[in-house]
């Protein structure tokens, strides 16, 4: 089988993206086990070059068919929105407009099977906000551009894998919002990513919401019973691997060492917590569900513009999103 090809977003210009590109292709990491694009601004990422020293060549293309993918070799789909000397730091509308034409581009390049996932560098929201692209951030560019209503957040670190049923919104919402229908469509996404990306038969665990996972209604109000365990049961007689709720003291310690391959979180710190603690400069952020079977992968930071052109920028939570990207990439 050939190698995944990877579309890599450059995210905002004005960030550490380019840079943090630059240093993953000069790790000579990229083509180990699959064959990256840049999806970006030529004139950029040829910057990055100069601000990293890295001994790499920057060689802008038109379409895949031009990629060669030799190590030492960024090639860029050059979509040439953006002035080489747009300043670092800053927020500026023309970055904001020209990250989110990378994502749709690649989703299009996605959509015609012409790559295999896509890994984002970072954007900044405010920058394209400013450009009249009104979304909280990534997850919900993807989810419009390819049409998609029920998705999920899955995060990665050695180890460890975690999908959510709730993220950015208030603990007390979280819980209220958390059902049936909605634990099992995650659960069953989780199958479908994990098996999509050639596991025979994942096990997944699913956490508890109050403390012990209510330990048989002495903590809350039956929110396991409720919400978590008629959908815990109805994925079982589908023939889908899941256990739980368990107690998510012990259940993240549990799945790291092995006896679960991926773990259902109930809401946004439950679940970012264990995979903060595994290092910030191990995690991946994933968007599973994406209609299509569209697989995206992004480093857990952000455009970073304190530090953007100094040339100290860490690009290991890139190549941890690469290799997702390249592990996640549906093998059918």
């Amino acid at each position: 089988m050939d190698k995944p090809i990877i579309g890599i977003t450059m995210g905002d210009g004005a960030g550490v993206g380019p840079e943090i590109i630059v240093k993953a292709f000069a790790s000579g990491e990229m083509f180990e086990a699959g064959r990256p694009l840049v999806i970006g601004d030529v004139s950029l990422i040829e910057r990055a070059v100069e601000v990293t020293g890295a001994e790499v060549s920057v060689v802008a293309v038109e379409g895949i068919e031009e990629c060669v993918f030799h190590r030492g070799t960024i090639e860029v789909l050059d979509l040439d929105l953006l002035d080489a000397d747009l300043p670092f730091g800053e927020v500026h509308p023309k970055a904001g407009d020209a990250a989110f034409r990378y994502v749709e581009k690649a989703v299009a390049l996605a959509k015609e099977k012409k790559i295999n996932a896509i890994c984002t560098a970072p954007l900044n929201k405010e920058a394209m906000q400013k450009a009249g692209h009104m979304y909280p951030g990534h997850t919900e560019i993807l989810a419009e551009l390819t049409e998609t209503v029920d998705f999920s957040m899955m995060l990665s670190a050695p180890n460890l894998k975690v999908i959510h049923l709730t993220t950015h919104i208030g603990l007390r919402k979280a819980i209220d919002t958390i059902n049936p229908e909605r634990t099992h469509k995650v659960i069953t996404l989780a199958d479908e990513t994990l098996k999509n990306a050639g596991m025979n038969n994942p096990k997944i665990a699913v956490c508890g919401i109050n403390p012990h996972a209510g330990e048989n209604g002495l903590f809350g109000e039956g929110e396991e019973e409720e919400k978590l365990i008629p959908a815990i049961e109805k994925a079982k007689a589908e023939g889908i691997n899941v256990e739980g709720p368990y107690p998510a003291d012990t259940l993240f310690f549990r799945a790291a060492r092995g006896d679960f391959d991926i773990v259902v979180a109930c809401y946004h710190d439950q679940g970012h917590v264990p995979i903060k603690v595994m290092g910030l400069e191990a995690g991946v952020n994933i968007t599973v569900g994406l209609k299509g079977g569209i697989v995206r992968t992004s480093v857990d930071h952000g455009t970073a513009f304190d530090i953007a052109g100094k040339n100290i920028a860490d690009e290991r939570s890139l190549l941890a999103a690469y290799r997702d990207a390249i592990e996640l990439a549906p093998k059918n």
